[in-house]
């Protein structure tokens, strides 16, 4: 089994920060590429950011360019978003995704999600 999880969400004034964290654990042999998004009911879930398994290149949604940075500790397959300057907009529940090579035999790369944690922003 694969497990996913998320930390670090909360309830922050707008301006405030908040860093959001991510780790991959279980029957884990290799983490390609992984990222954030973030979903608020009623709509779409949207990308906010990635990364590819070095690191490099990181891609940002255009709404958080400048404000969001995201970092990765290959050796702990961990996911990291520092969110900067944040906006009631950007209250929504953020969810990491990995693609992973289970260590398990004749299980292919898939892509895991976690639960998610919530992040509220008040204005």
């Amino acid at each position: 089994q694969v497990q996913v999880v998320e930390s670090g969400g909360g309830l922050v004034q707008a301006g405030g920060s908040l860093t959001l964290s991510c780790v991959v654990s279980g029957s884990v042999y290799m983490v390609n590429a992984m990222g954030w998004y973030r979903q608020v009911p009623g709509r779409q879930r949207e990308l906010v950011a990635s990364t590819a398994n070095g690191g490099d290149p990181y891609y940002y949604a255009d709404f958080v360019k400048g404000r969001f940075t995201i970092s990765r500790d290959i050796g702990k397959n961990a996911l990291y978003l520092r969110m900067n300057s944040l906006k009631p907009e950007d209250t929504a529940n953020y969810s990491c995704n990995a693609r992973v090579k289970p260590s398990i035999p004749n299980v292919q790369w898939s892509n895991y999600w976690g639960q998610g944690t919530q992040v509220t922003v008040s204005s």
